[in-house]
């Protein structure tokens, strides 16, 4: 494995400790977001089959950026409505490590208000 800063590390550790007992089934998927420096990620995830049910990012925004909580919020309505139209409305949420502060706060509460329940 690579060297990693503490920061990095730090959130891998967290991410373990998270998936242990974070597990999506095809009726509630698990919900994993990703954050980098320009952009956000949404999933949502079956663990069982191991397979993408719906999936949300800012790289296709039009004039939005994910590196900002209006992007994470436009991104969190929009896997909200993916899911709603794939008759999802259960979800459970993996903030895969990040701390829940910010963007990651942003992309949640959005998919809330949107109609997503976890």
């Amino acid at each position: 494995m690579a060297k990693m800063n503490s920061k990095a590390a730090a959130r891998l550790r967290r991410k373990k400790h998270i998936r242990k007992t974070v597990h999506g089934t095809a009726a509630r998927p698990r919900m994993c977001i990703f954050r980098s420096a320009r952009h956000i990620y949404a999933q949502l995830i079956d663990d069982e089959a191991g397979h993408t049910l719906v999936a949300a990012s800012s790289l296709g925004l039009d004039g939005q950026s994910g590196g900002n909580r209006a992007g994470a919020a436009v991104v969190g309505k929009l896997v909200a409505e993916r899911a709603l139209a794939a008759d999802i409305d259960t979800v459970v949420f993996d903030r895969n490590g990040f701390i829940y502060h910010g963007r990651v706060a942003a992309l949640a509460d959005a998919a809330r208000e949107a109609g997503l329940k976890f």
